[in-house]
Formats: C-alpha cells, structure tokens, sequence
C-alpha cells in the first residue's frame, strides 16, 4: 500500500472515530472513551489534516472549531415557512384545542387522539439542511419565511452531525429544531465573563441566541450549545414514515438529538397528565423549558387538519404559567419616555423569576402606585411571564418594615428639571419640556430608528445616549446631517463601524408613507394607525392639511388622536423637523386612495372579543377597519364574523346563540394577510 494510501485510510479512520464518539457523547448521553483519548485522536487528526491540506473535509471533525469571522449574516428564504405554534395557557384551552381537532376531523367527542409530546425548549428555532447526508446549511428561523444563515456557527455545535450516520437518509433533508444552552454550560459560560470583569449573559436563551449571532465562529466554538430536533421540512427523495414521533426515532437514527423527555400519548386526559409530571420536573432538567407541545403524532391526519397562515391547525403548545417570586423594594426611580410620559420604575433586591435576575420592575404610574399601597422598603411579589417586563403585582403587608417610605412623586422632571403636569382623566405624569427633554430626545430617535419605524440598523440605546449627550444628535434629523468624522471616536465606534451607520442610514431615507407617520412617535398613533391614515389621506401633504373633523373619518381615529394629531401638525418646531428630514432626502411613494366602499370589508361588521396573543384586540380592531369593516362592541344580527380569544365570554355565547361565524386570530391574521396586510 502506498503512503498516500496509508495517510488517507489514516484519516477515515480517525474522522469514523471522532464522530462516533461525538455521537455517543453529545447525542446519546453515553461516552465510550476518556477525554484524553479523544483529544490524542483530535490532535493526530489535525496534524494530518495541516500536513496534507489536500485531503482535508468540509464534514472533518476538525472543522467544529470555526472558520473565519464573516463581515455580515446573509439571507435565507425558507422553502417552506417554518411557523409558530399557538398557545394554550390552561387544561381548558387545552381541551378547546382537543375538541376542535376532533370537530374538524369528524371524530367522536370521546375519541382518543395518539399525540407526541415534546418539552419546548426555550432557546432559538434552527434548520439544518442537509445534502446527500452532508451538512450544507444552517439557518435561523428568523420571522418564519426568512432567516439568516448560520451555517458557520452551527457546524461548531457537537451534537449536529456535520454527517448523517447511517443509510436511508433522503437526497435532500431540511432538520428542524432548537439550538440551546443547558443550565450548567449557561453558568460556566457566565463565570468565564465575571472573571474577566464582563457582564455575561441574562439567562440560558439569550446566550444561546448571542452565541449564534456572533459573526466569528471561533467564540461559538468555544460556548456550550447543543441542538435537539423537532421535525422535519424540506424532503426530497425517499419516503416518510406515518407518525411524527416515528420520524423522530428515525432522525436519532441517523445522528441527531432527541429530546429524551418526549413522549407519544392517548387521548387530551394523557396530555394533561405529562404536562403535570413534567412540570414538576422543569427545575430539574438540565436545560429550560417554558411549555409542552402536543402535536397530533397521525401524519395523515395532520393533512386533512392542515394550516392557518400562520400556525399549523394539529400542534399547540401548552405555556407554563407566570412565574412569581418575593423580594424587596429598595427605591422608586422615575423614567422620562418618548412622549413625556414620566414611568416610576422599582429598584428590587434581585431575585430570580421567569428564567432571569429581576432587579427593576415597571410600577407604572400614580394610580398603580395607590391601587398596590406599596412603599419603598415593602416586600413585593414580582411577576415575569415569558418575556413580559416585569412587574409589582402585589404587597406582602404583613412584612412592611417600620418606617417605609411612601412614594414621592417628582414636582420637576427629573431629567431636564422642567415642569410637570398630570392632565385630567390621566394617571399619567408628563414632563412639558418636549423637545428640550434629553431623555424625550433620545426616547424618540429610538422610536424613529426602530425596525417598525425607519428600521436603522446599527443605531443602538448606547450610541444614541451618546450622540444626543455630546450634542450631535437633537432630534430624528440630525441623524442624516451626521458625518464620519462624528462618528469615529465615539465609544465602540471605528471607522467600519461608522461607515457601516451612514450606510444604514442611507438606505433607510427610502421608506413608505406608513413607516414615516408611525416613526414620529405622534402620540397614540401605533402602526395599526399609522397605515389607515397613509391609506386614507395617500400622501403626507394632504394628511398634515387635514382638519379634525377629517381626520375622524379615519378607521380608530376618534377624538383623542385626532387632538394629538392636529396638536403635532400645528407644532411649528416638529413640522420643522419633518422639514429637515424630507431635505436630507428621506422620501415615499404616495399611496392611490381607495374609496371606503371599495374596500374588501365594506358593509361587514365584525366584533373582536377575548384575549389576542399576536395583535392585540385595539391592533385588530384597527386593521379590520382599515379593509372597511365596521368593529362593533357588541354582537347581533347584523354582526358578519366574531373573532374570539381565550377569555371570550358573553359576546361568543351571543355569537353561538345567533350561529354567527367564529373564528380564532390564527384566521383572523390568514384573512389580513388575504387583504396585503402583514401584522
């Protein structure tokens, strides 16, 4: 035998080797062979690999260490949309869940389903595609149609198989699942960043999701992730087997990791039954997880129930419920936002909540402040559900400590030093400094360059405390007047970095009529607002002439809006600054105006009732009225459909009781989406 022969057999050798014991320790929980033995086999490959650069392998075990730092993540468009899941939150809309599967199915009531369930883990959704057996791309999944590619981030991650073992395995294979960070490899990683004096990461998720998104591929290399699958997308070749949790086994088969807690059960009683033993199990699994999802396992019955726009009709995940913890009130600090708005923020002992240290929490305003009777040094409950801002939701009386303090409210804005005043039928205290406010200031260039608004990447809180503290910046304008030579000196800002900016910011001054209105912050205005008026009035010229009796022909604009409407139009310094932006180039398409009769909707009235988790029942109720639908309050027999949300009560009886058309908000966005409407 040749050497050549001899090297190359070396090395098949020592890459088989390698990625069976990877195998068998990162997927299987079993390792065969000390460390040290693998390391010698590690090094010996390597040295073979340098020696012989020709012979090397994308799918080498040596490659898990990372290759070189990309400058930026490109875009991946996913063939088939990877899709969120809807909520259930108690057994009851568990068991809704179950009898709408059986309705929809023509099944018995009584029928016992066979579900696979399967921990949801909390950390970030991934495909792995992989091509005759080998790993050619990984990607996030980003807003379920396009995400970005990760690929030189996953293949540093030990428990994906940078090769399928086995045989069998399809041309082309799209793998769905988590990538996430266990509860052990979160705190070393966490120790390693307060020894060298860094802050480290919140919980496990975000560390998990900062790890994938650093662009140099060696520090994820260095942190502890792992990856477990879900299902599978994109198939080509080969056939599938009939059951989801069969699918499972067969994706262990061939290398990839499982959730070892998954489980295939019979009937909506067994499901309710694994949620109960599992949740007492949650503090001791080795990684988070903040719910279960229960997927019908039937693949054909998964085809005949089928999708919503969003979300497929056979699968739900069932949240854990909001987490709660006692600790102690040290301070009320008083925060100024975009519109004035003067917010107390309490200072709290930390505590650990809902997957993460919770030092402040959000009191809200004057009249919480009394509804609660807190006072500074009061032991509080605290509440985190999922990733809700924290919050005070109520007092422990019987351990108030002598001598605590109620609550003083600031007499002068506690930023600027300006008045304050407290308008009537408000609970809400305003600083009247508008413009003059740095904290304004700054809470409204957050706003205009936030990824709904302008969407200007790269201007984060920091830089932009910085601009406006060293008097660069003063409103929204002022960031199109800014040049290199600003920029580069300021703190983490290089000469990249700030070409990087003026880019961004180049490429956002091109923007539609929407995006511009919801990016000034006018108060009330949202983006469900923001589009009906660009829809109404189809240019910014006839919309800022507009008095209010014609704004008050907008779809949710009632009084209210339409004063803060006419009160920023009528504001000679804000017009100015929509001037000096229109001047520096930022620019739109005005929008054709369709008569309100013409719209899709026109004539119908809905009625929203119930809790909704994606839009929010006054969003909805905005983007129904913007298709010409009338939002009623309450139900008859003129109403058209029902849209109803866990909680629903009297309003979806009535609806029942006069066989009007209901519908859940995973239809209600299909339906917006029908109409060009993206929520």
């Amino acid at each position: 035998m040749s050497k050549a022969s001899k090297i190359e057999g070396e090395l098949a050798s020592l890459r088989e080797r390698l990625e069976d014991w990877n195998y068998r320790y990162y997927v299987l929980d079993d390792p065969s062979v000390p460390d040290a033995e693998y390391d010698r086999s590690m090094r010996r490959l390597v040295e073979l690999e340098t020696a012989h650069p020709e012979l090397l392998r994308a799918d080498s075990p040596s490659q898990r260490v990372g290759a070189e730092p990309l400058s930026q993540f490109s875009q991946v468009r996913h063939e088939l949309p990877m899709l969120s899941l809807d909520n259930a939150f108690s057994e009851e809309e568990l068991r809704d869940f179950n009898r709408r599967v059986l309705e929809r199915l023509k099944l018995e009531p009584d029928t016992a389903l066979e579900f696979a369930c399967e921990p949801k883990l909390d950390g970030i959704a991934v495909s792995l595609l992989y091509r005759d057996g080998v790993l050619e791309r990984g990607a996030t999944r980003g807003d379920g149609t396009t995400g970005e590619d990760i690929t030189h981030n996953v293949r540093t991650v030990q428990s994906v198989p940078l090769r399928l073992r086995g045989s069998g395995y399809p041309p082309l294979l799209e793998v769905r699942g988590e990538i996430y960070m266990t509860k052990q490899g979160f705190e070393t990683l966490n120790a390693r960043a307060r020894e060298r004096g860094d802050k480290g990461f919140v919980n496990p998720r975000n560390a998990a999701a900062g790890t994938l998104r650093q662009l140099d591929a060696r520090l994820t290399a260095q942190r502890p992730l792992q990856m477990c699958c879900y299902s599978v997308g994109l198939f080509e070749g080969g056939t599938l087997p009939e059951r989801h949790s069969d699918i499972l086994d067969l994706l262990h088969g061939w290398g990839l990791r499982i959730n070892p807690e998954s489980r295939v059960v019979n009937g909506v009683e067994a499901c309710d039954t694994y949620y109960s033993e599992l949740a007492q199990k949650r503090d001791g699994l080795p990684y988070d997880i903040d719910g279960i999802v229960y997927k019908v396992n039937d693949l054909a019955l998964q085809k005949k129930l089928g999708f919503v726009s969003r979300a497929p009709r056979w699968a739900i995940a069932r949240k854990f419920p909001a987490q709660e913890e006692m600790t102690r009130l040290l301070a009320v600090e008083f925060q100024v936002g975009r519109t004035g708005a003067i917010t107390p923020v309490a200072r709290l002992e930390p505590v650990f909540v809902g997957g993460v240290t919770v030092s402040n929490a959000t009191l809200h305003n004057a009249d919480e402040i009394e509804r609660l009777g807190v006072r500074v040094g009061d032991t509080v409950v605290v509440r985190r559900a999922g990733d809700v801002i924290p919050q005070v939701v109520s007092v422990v009386a019987d351990r108030r400590p002598e001598g605590a303090a109620e609550v003083a409210f600031p007499e002068r804005c506690p930023v600027c030093g300006s008045a304050v005043e407290r308008e009537p039928d408000e609970a809400v205290l305003r600083c009247m400094g508008g413009l003059v406010c740095a904290a304004q200031q700054k809470a409204a260039i957050r706003h205009f360059a936030s990824r709904k608004a302008m969407d200007v990447d790269g201007l984060g809180d920091k830089l932009i405390e910085q601009l406006v503290d060293r008097g660069l910046v003063d409103n929204a304008a002022g960031l199109y007047a800014l040049g290199r030579d600003d920029l580069v000196g300021l703190e983490r800002m290089g000469e990249k970095s700030a070409d990087n900016l003026l880019a961004a910011l180049e490429q956002s001054k091109e923007t539609t009529l929407e995006r511009f209105i919801y990016a000034l912050g006018i108060r009330e205005v949202g983006e469900a607002t923001a589009r009906n008026l660009a829809h109404h009035f189809g240019s910014w010229e006839a919309l800022a002439a507009a008095p209010e009796d014609k704004l008050l022909e907008v779809a949710d604009v009632g009084p209210v809006v339409a004063d803060h409407l006419r009160q920023f139009f009528d504001n000679a310094d804000l017009m100015a600054v929509v001037g000096q932006l229109r001047e520096r180039g930022v620019h739109w398409r005005d929008i054709e105006v369709v008569p309100q009769q013409e719209l899709p909707l026109a004539g119908q009235t809905w009625v929203v009732t119930g809790s909704l988790e994606a839009l929010g029942r006054s969003e909805a109720k905005a983007h129904l009225q913007a298709l010409g639908a009338k939002v009623a309050g309450s139900v008859s027999s003129k109403t058209t459909r029902v849209v109803a949300g866990p909680g629903a009560g009297s309003k979806l009886g009535k609806a029942r009781e006069l066989d009007i058309e209901v519908i859940d908000e995973a239809t209600l966005l299909e339906v917006l989406r029908e109409h060009g409407i993206v929520p």
